[in-house]
């Protein structure tokens, strides 16, 4: 009866566990925002080996979507913009080891042993309807976290002056920038422009999860 108590609250555990997952970021804007800014149309600033990438105009277009959400509008003519946009991203993989414990039914397999037993009956000292459950154990595991930033630059386009700056980092042990990348841009901007070299934490709730 306590085996199966046990293995009831483990899967309970695992069921709960998986109920919400989250991408977790951390957020820093630098800004100098103009507070009676009209002339919200901007164009993208895009680097030669950008123009043709596919990934990035896939960012891009997150972006866009953050943008419009804003109240910004995207030029049709580039040289009317006011306001330039670049965004720069990576992802970097790094090897973690950590102890993990592990609950281990040391009864399972017909452990541990007894002693003597012969015509069918055990040693003086077993009691069959004693069971004291799992033990914990420790096992040395080794794993990738990925470590993903964002980086989106908001220039006047007239003399190129920085008036919005974020980064977002978020670690995971998903190596996909895609998978990660609509949350961040979300994050980016999050409580837009918000305050000005003030660190934040972002957490938002994978929808589609793989």
């Amino acid at each position: 009866m306590r085996r199966s108590l046990w293995v009831f609250i483990a899967v309970i555990s695992a069921l709960l566990s998986g109920c919400a997952s989250f991408i977790r970021s951390d957020v820093v804007a630098f800004h100098e925002w103009p507070a009676d800014l009209q002339n919200k149309t901007y164009v993208f600033d895009r680097k030669t080996e950008q123009a043709n990438d596919l990934e990035y105009r896939s960012y891009e277009n997150l972006v866009r979507t953050e943008l419009g959400r804003l109240g910004f509008a995207e030029a049709q003519d580039p040289r009317g913009a006011n306001l330039k946009v670049a965004l720069q991203y990576r992802i970097d993989a790094r090897d973690v080891t950590a102890m993990e414990p592990v609950l281990v039914d040391p009864y399972w397999y017909g452990y541990p042993y007894y002693g003597p037993r012969w015509r069918g009956y055990y040693g003086p000292y077993y009691d069959p309807f004693w069971y004291p459950g799992p033990v914990t154990q420790y096992r040395e595991v080794q794993y990738q976290i990925f470590q993903r930033q964002l980086n989106i630059l908001i220039t006047r386009s007239k003399d190129g002056k920085k008036l919005y700056d974020v980064t977002v980092n978020s670690d995971g042990n998903n190596g996909s920038m895609a998978f990660a990348m609509p949350y961040m841009v979300r994050s980016a901007f999050s409580d837009f422009p918000g305050r000005s070299g003030v660190p934040r934490r972002v957490n938002l709730e994978i929808k589609d999860k793989e």
